[in-house]
């Protein structure tokens, strides 16, 4: 007799409701013997507790009452209050494991309900949680009351502000980029790439050598890095090719950003950015490589770099981005390419960020910019912005430093002004 073909999907549901609950109890058996740990449920415990909330959801729904579904959820959860009690008599305290098996057994139940895709996302993100204890303990560890504030303030530029923007523009050309909710949108974009460098830099930093904090804090500011290698410099000069090894990693990584950027934003833009600013950025990592070989030992300082988000600074960025979009568009609409050039240049000397995501939006299909012209102009603004960050090392920092720096900006400005020509 042939089976009904509900009846298969039905062995699925099921069979994603077993294998989701022994993923989150393998995690937690592998727990127990590594950490030596007691706990009331290993892995076939778990893909019973799954099993059970899969087989109450459906005999809830063929009686067509809730109560079944209630009953099992609260015998089960009373089971597990039970064994955490006990395990907690023993000195044990803690309801990880015990947390753990709701979610298992929620988990079985959305299965039934058909939302197997989001139970399947729920369980591997709790298994991931479980897995990454130690790490997690670290981090919270590592954190201050400064970090833990600007944490809860990107999430309210996030969360809160964002929605709330209107989402139009104002007025006719120039005026037609002034989108509030795209402006600040790209500052909880810069803001989050920023906040996620500073949160890598938290994790990895412990023991790292000054070349990787450069190239992390390249990530968070290359203009800050920049300016506090360079003022190291003059009191250990000594170190200054291990201290250029990180300032120009930190130069070295604005490239993939620039790109990450543009191709959020605008991906046929990034198709005609992305080989001359990486025969850029694999000639900076050329010579990075050329430092690494020929430092000298023994320089594994670390460079201090503050949490990155506040609120203040946010809201500037979100001025500027939208200052300089207006006066890009104001320059294309009046004066052509020519003004393009000339806005890119000086948006530059201040910020990579803001007139990257300007080129992008206006570079769009829909915007009135060709992709080449928006390389060009992002490309003079990266020339510009090391030439400003040439400058400081030259006036903050050692001989020996700005000697060791004169290269990277040579390369910047021939591949760059190569670039501009293959452009054309």
């Amino acid at each position: 007799m042939d089976l009904d073909p509900g009846y298969f999907d039905l062995f699925y549901r099921f069979g994603i409701a077993l294998l989701l609950g022994m993923l989150i109890g393998l995690e937690r058996e592998h727990s127990r013997t590594h950490l030596g740990n007691k706990m009331f449920a290993g892995v076939r415990t778990f893909a019973l507790i799954s099993l059970a909330g899969c087989m109450a959801a459906l005999i809830g729904d063929e009686l067509g009452s809730p109560f079944v579904l209630v009953a099992v959820i609260a015998v089960i959860g009373m089971w597990i209050a039970l064994a955490y009690v006990t395990i907690a008599r023993l000195g044990q305290v803690g309801i990880t494991t015990e947390v753990s098996a709701m979610v298992a057994l929620l988990a079985g139940i959305l299965c039934y309900l058909d939302y197997v895709i989001f139970a399947s996302a729920i369980a591997v993100s709790a298994t991931l949680l479980l897995s990454l204890k130690p790490a997690l303990h670290s981090f919270a560890t590592a954190l201050s009351r400064e970090d833990v504030y600007a944490t809860l303030k990107f999430a309210v530029i996030t969360i809160i502000v964002l929605p709330i923007l209107p989402n139009e523009s104002f007025g006719p050309p120039p005026f037609d980029v002034l989108n509030p909710y795209r402006i600040w949108l790209m500052v909880v974009f810069i803001s989050g790439i920023s906040f996620a460098s500073y949160v890598l830099m938290k994790v990895v930093s412990a023991g790292a050598g000054i070349g990787l904090t450069g190239l992390l804090g390249g990530l968070v500011s290359s203009t800050a890095v920049t300016l506090s290698l360079s003022q190291r410099s003059k009191t250990q000069e000594v170190f200054a090719r291990s201290i250029a090894l990180a300032l120009i990693a930190a130069w070295t990584v604005m490239i993939p950003r620039i790109l990450l950027q543009a191709g959020i934003v605008n991906i046929d833009l990034l198709q005609t950015l992305t080989i001359p600013l990486a025969v850029m950025g694999v000639s900076l990592l050329a010579y990075v490589g050329y430092l690494l070989f020929t430092r000298g030992e023994g320089d594994e300082d670390q460079v201090e770099v503050q949490n990155p988000f506040e609120l203040k600074p946010a809201f500037i960025f979100g001025f500027i981005y939208g200052l300089i979009l207006l006066l890009s568009r104001t320059a294309e609409t009046y004066f052509g390419t020519t003004g393009i050039y000339v806005s890119s240049i000086i948006a530059g000397i201040a910020d990579l960020n803001a007139i990257t995501l300007t080129m992008a939006e206006l570079s769009q299909p829909l915007g009135n910019l060709a992709p080449g012209v928006a390389a060009e102009a992002i490309t003079l603004a990266v020339i510009s912005n090391t030439v400003v960050k040439t400058i400081l090392v030259f006036s903050a920092g050692s001989r020996a430093l700005f000697r060791l720096v004169l290269p990277a900006l040579v390369i910047v400005i021939v591949v760059g002004g190569g670039a501009i020509y293959w452009f054309h």
